[in-house]
């Protein structure tokens, strides 16, 4: 008996230390204004919470569709630098199970260091494989990697829990200039600004139905300006559009509202002004 309970403590320990998280809150709260996430209304049926780490260190938070194999929302500091773009695209291992790696790894290196198959990679999650050959449409970031100062937090945000397939004209156009231009013009100012990336899920699928093609991508900001003073702001475009539409906060929360048909949607603690 007391062998069997030093088995499942030890059980739960392990289990403890997966970075596929039971909530952001305990978890990785430093991604979020006031350490307060998004409520329940954007929450899929089969939720995954991960704090995403790479070598050893969380770059930010994703909340993961399992069913649809998008990404929900990605959060994080906008904290953009100088750099060169990453080549090496990533998965997480940790969706497959607690025993996996908890940070993220090439798809190569799992299969080759870790046995595990293709079958067990892809019922987690999406792969490099279902983002070939597609039309129109291209491996879309939720969190860029612009947005963030050096090599290694750049390279974090090349996990496929981090990318939706999203129209090529729309992420080389009309979004392309919200993150590199917009963002830079609104941010002045702001001692820390707080992000938080979404994608609604839409009713097409690529890769023979695997992962889901969303119909609108949105982003949201809050920036605190000082102690007292803090400034927010939002976007959202449909996915078959080049076109960013600029909204309020409270604007945003209502459009996603009135998309996902659930209870008021909320992205951020409510001292971040909506108007």
């Amino acid at each position: 008996m007391l062998l069997l309970l030093l088995q499942v403590s030890a059980s739960c320990l392990w289990l403890g230390r997966s970075e596929v998280v039971t909530s952001f809150e305990s978890s990785c709260p430093q991604f979020f204004f006031r350490e307060t996430p998004p409520n329940e209304a954007l929450e899929p049926e089969n939720p995954a919470w991960i704090c995403q780490r790479y070598k050893n260190q969380y770059y930010f938070a994703t909340s993961y569709d399992r069913d649809r194999r998008i990404p929900v929302y990605s959060a994080y500091l906008y904290q953009p630098g100088p750099g060169k773009r990453p080549k090496t695209w990533l998965v997480e291992p940790q969706l497959m199970g607690p025993t996996y790696p908890k940070t993220m790894e090439r798809e190569w290196s799992l299969l080759n260091y870790f046995n595990v198959s293709l079958e067990q990679l892809s019922k987690s999650q999406a792969m490099l494989q279902d983002y070939k050959n597609l039309t129109g449409l291209n491996r879309g970031h939720l969190n860029p990697s612009g947005h963030h100062p050096d090599s290694s937090s750049r390279t974090a945000t090349f996990t496929l829990t981090n990318i939706v397939p999203q129209d090529e004209k729309l992420n080389a156009g009309a979004w392309k200039n919200y993150e590199q231009q917009t963002m830079t013009r609104r941010t002045q100012g702001c001692n820390t600004t707080y992000v938080i990336v979404g994608a609604v899920p839409g009713n097409n699928y690529i890769a023979k139905g695997r992962v889901n093609k969303p119909s609108h991508i949105w982003s949201s900001a809050c920036c605190e300006v000082d102690t007292n003073h803090r400034k927010a702001w939002a976007v959202i475009a449909e996915n078959d559009k080049n076109k960013v539409q600029l909204l309020t906060l409270g604007e945003l929360e209502d459009v996603l509202t009135q998309l996902y048909r659930r209870d008021q949607v909320s992205l951020f603690h409510s001292s971040c002004p909506r108007e």
